[in-house]
């Protein structure tokens, strides 16, 4: 007669279940907190900030001679849309709304004036000037103005954010509304208010230091 075998059922420690069931727990409460899905973890696990920057470096000091005429304040709607080849937006894709307010300077640069540039009579009764033509600075987006109205991602760019943050996820709105308001400063006018309110501020030092008769014009 022979006697059967029994196998034996290799048991999972209780340890073993306990971390599991512990790492599937916080698994799914790291989901819900990402993924909002779950109202009130946010509250429940508070965050706290602390701001452990170090002190600002100064760099560098230019000396400025240009002369801030005019200042513009835009505002433009971003509407960024990103799509993935033969998958559906609801799988992969993104789309943003954002509302980018800021600012752009008109400004002349009084740095470059040779000697041929002013002339002024014997008597000092009249001036002529020749100035450089009015130029645009640089966009300032206003980052507490700005604002993002809605963000629309597909599934898998929601699970990729649970494994990594990406700080630069509105870089891309931000830089197309910085464009679009350089864009609406040319177009407005800015420049030639600017080299306006230049001649107004020149004529009214010049005649307030005794010139009856000053002439301004732009080139370049």
């Amino acid at each position: 007669m022979t006697t059967p075998v029994k196998r034996q059922i290799a048991r999972v420690p209780g340890w073993v279940k306990a971390l599991g069931a512990t790492v599937v727990v916080l698994a799914v409460l790291f989901a819900g907190i990402r993924l909002s899905v779950l109202p009130g973890l946010k509250d429940l696990f508070g965050t706290e900030t602390r701001d452990r920057s170090g002190p600002a470096l100064l760099e560098s000091i230019q000396d400025i001679s240009r002369y801030d005429a005019a200042s513009g304040n835009f505002q433009v709607v971003v509407d960024l849309e990103k799509d993935t080849k033969f998958l559906p937006d609801a799988v992969r894709g993104s789309r943003t709304l954002y509302v980018g307010a800021g600012t752009v300077d008109a400004y002349v640069d009084l740095g470059g004036l040779k000697e041929g540039d002013v002339r002024v009579d014997e008597d000092r009764t009249s001036a002529v000037l020749r100035l450089p033509r009015a130029r645009l600075g640089a966009p300032a987006l206003d980052v507490d103005r700005s604002y993002a109205v809605s963000k629309q991602r597909g599934l898998l760019d929601r699970l990729g954010d649970l494994f990594s943050d990406n700080p630069n996820s509105e870089q891309a709105v931000q830089k197309l509304a910085v464009r679009h308001i350089r864009e609406a400063a040319e177009d407005s006018g800015l420049t030639e208010r600017a080299e306006a309110n230049t001649r107004g501020m020149l004529q009214g030092l010049l005649r307030s230091l005794g010139f009856e008769r000053v002439r301004i014009t732009f080139t370049g």
